[in-house]
């Protein structure tokens, strides 16, 4: 079991990491490398994060053994040596619950800034949502620290989040705590939900065809699939502390690797986008060019070859155009 869940973790960092890696090239293609954004370079600082939330995943199932200070009867807690091997593993196993717990929510909410920061770029030329996106910014701010508190202050003192006897009480259960699980879920559905009310709405009144418009939508709509991920690991701890923390674990990462992707998929199509017809562009003009016999171009031409956006105008401009043109927005 243990061996399964790595293997798809891993899988899916690595996945991730490609997408993360294809999102840039896109983005240098697009703009150039003094073109980048803020949410570029944050995009790098997620993807190491998003690495270390999966190594913490790993060291609780492969050196802890999946164990921590939940899933125990009062006599089991009075019992237990604390110079036994076990209740070694029980602690680290709630240390290490903490720091995923902390990660996890530092992952999510990194990738809800960088999607905020594309959609202040993305509708940079349109002055009625000027203040949503302040209100966006507000809301990803303010749920990552009321969020994190939750976790860090949660339990009182801060070591009973690894004490094994007395019982700590759930809410000192960092796989398990209610306070951690509920926060968490309720913030980052209501977060999300502001953030898919900003483009939905843009791209559903763009003049595309209907299948490119529901392609788009599909694109930026990825996060339900998140929230509801969220919401499946709240209610397997609900219903089985035991058992159930080990499968909302495997969620975990299923969730923030989805995550990843979504937060990256409009960079990337619009890349491929304007690779595709810079192509198809490139090609056209050498059919044209060599059908002429005995034409030669002068020096004072432009080389339509080689020229993209970023020989013709600052590159933010480039690509609030290159948007307009790709998404049609209003």
């Amino acid at each position: 079991m243990a061996s399964e869940f790595n293997t798809e973790a891993f899988t899916l960092l690595g996945v991730g990491v490609g997408v993360v890696a294809a999102r840039m090239v896109s983005r240098v293609y697009m703009v150039g490398v003094k073109g980048l954004w803020f949410d570029d370079y944050l995009m790098l600082f997620a993807t190491v994060v998003y690495g270390l939330e999966t190594g913490t995943a790993y060291v609780v199932g492969a050196w802890w053994f999946g164990l921590a200070n939940n899933g125990m009867t009062d006599e089991q807690r009075r019992t237990l040596d604390p110079n036994s091997q076990e209740y070694r593993f029980r602690v680290n196993g709630s240390k290490t619950q903490l720091v995923g717990w902390s990660l996890y929510t530092l992952l999510l909410w990194t990738l809800k800034l960088c999607m905020i920061l594309f959609y202040d770029r993305f509708t940079q030329s349109l002055d009625y949502m000027k203040h949503r996106i302040r209100i966006g910014y507000a809301i990803v701010v303010t749920t990552y620290l009321v969020t994190e508190l939750s976790i860090l202050l949660g339990c009182h003192p801060f070591h009973k989040n690894w004490q094994i006897f007395p019982d700590p009480g759930n809410h000192c259960q960092p796989a398990i705590s209610r306070i951690d699980l509920y926060v968490t879920v309720i913030l980052n559905v209501f977060s999300d939900l502001y953030l898919l009310s900003i483009p939905i709405p843009i791209l559903w009144k763009a003049d595309v065809p209907l299948v490119k418009k529901l392609s788009l939508i599909g694109i930026f709509g990825g996060a339900v699939f998140v929230m509801a991920a969220g919401i499946l690991r709240a209610a397997l701890v609900i219903k089985d502390p035991v058992g159930g923390a080990q499968q909302a674990g495997s969620w975990a990462v299923r969730e923030t690797f989805v995550a990843v992707v979504v937060s990256n998929l409009p960079m990337v199509y619009q890349g491929l986008r304007a690779l595709t017809k810079a192509a198809a562009t490139s090609s056209v003009f050498s059919r044209m060019s060599r059908s002429r016999l005995g034409y030669s171009r002068s020096t004072d031409e432009p080389d339509f070859e080689m020229m993209n956006s970023r020989g013709k105008s600052p590159p933010q401009l480039d690509e609030i155009r290159t948007q307009h043109e790709f998404f049609k927005l209003p």
